[in-house]
């Protein structure tokens, strides 16, 4: 027994060459990197700015947290209106797109085609895509969504496809068997497979993209980022600390929650 798994042993392939020259690969560019870094150094200037955002962060301004649309409460329901209605919108037009890119559905051409081109559309940064919609429909939350939506599509549309890749066939055969329509096929042998995945997906973006919505408002897509860089650019801290505040509880309340339903959703209710 110990003589066969020698020889098993003996016969797999030596990787030792190929780490090595993977290791060395990877620290070329990890030197290359560092070597690309210019850093002036941290200026008696520069932590002063520091220490008022932590003053500011300790000692907030409450007068913020008020009930008008200035409010810091009207702006983070906003942002996560904005979030929200830009995630649903996305993974509503992703999902042709996610079909359209899973070989297992449509031939491997047309597959290709489609994921070049959303990896064109992943590869535009979302302030870009707010600045060309802040010129179409102008400035506001509606530029915001249309931001979001767009967005999402491209990573919404690859996670979708890769579980409509890992979809049980067996079942569309047994379905086909039994002499269902093609629209049949899909409501009850695909989507209660992907079901659980895709909602999941959906919620895992929706926490992406409410990070975004804030980044967002810094070009007046709407949201809590504008009165942000406003009260970091004009040194008021004390507002700039009140909405850091918020924000990072709303992010912490809505992360407490998804990383919940996803579970429950993979595992099943």
């Amino acid at each position: 027994m110990n003589e066969e798994i020698l020889k098993k042993l003996e016969q797999e392939p030596n990787t030792r060459i190929k780490t090595i020259i993977n290791i060395l690969i990877i620290t070329g560019l990890l030197v290359w990197s560092f070597l690309g870094l210019q850093s002036a150094g941290a200026t008696k200037e520069s932590m002063g700015i520091v220490g008022n955002i932590f003053k500011g962060i300790l000692t907030p301004d409450l007068n913020l947290i008020n009930l008008t649309k200035q409010g810091i409460p009207y702006l983070l329901v906003e942002t996560m209106a904005i979030a929200f209605l830009g995630t649903v919108l996305g993974a509503i037009l992703a999902i042709p797109f996610s079909f359209l890119t899973s070989v297992n559905i449509v031939p491997k051409y047309v597959a290709y085609a489609i994921r070049l081109f959303l990896i064109l559309i992943r590869t535009i940064p979302a302030l870009v895509y707010g600045l060309l919609f802040i010129r179409m429909v102008g400035p506001g939350p509606f530029a915001g969504v249309l931001t979001m939506a767009v967005t999402s599509i491209g990573m919404i549309s690859k996670l979708f496809a890769e579980s409509i890749m890992d979809i049980n066939e067996n079942i569309l055969e047994s379905l086909s068997a039994m002499g269902l329509t093609t629209f049949q096929k899909i409501r009850y042998g695909i989507f209660p497979q992907l079901y659980a995945m895709f909602m999941s997906t959906i919620i895992y973006r929706f926490d992406i993209n409410l990070r975004d919505a804030t980044v967002l408002g810094l070009v007046g897509a709407g949201g809590i980022g504008a009165p942000l860089i406003f009260a970091i650019n004009a040194y008021k801290w004390n507002q700039a600390g009140s909405i850091l505040i918020c924000l990072v509880a709303l992010v912490l309340i809505i992360e407490f929650f998804s990383v919940r339903i996803r579970a429950r959703l993979i595992k099943g209710f």
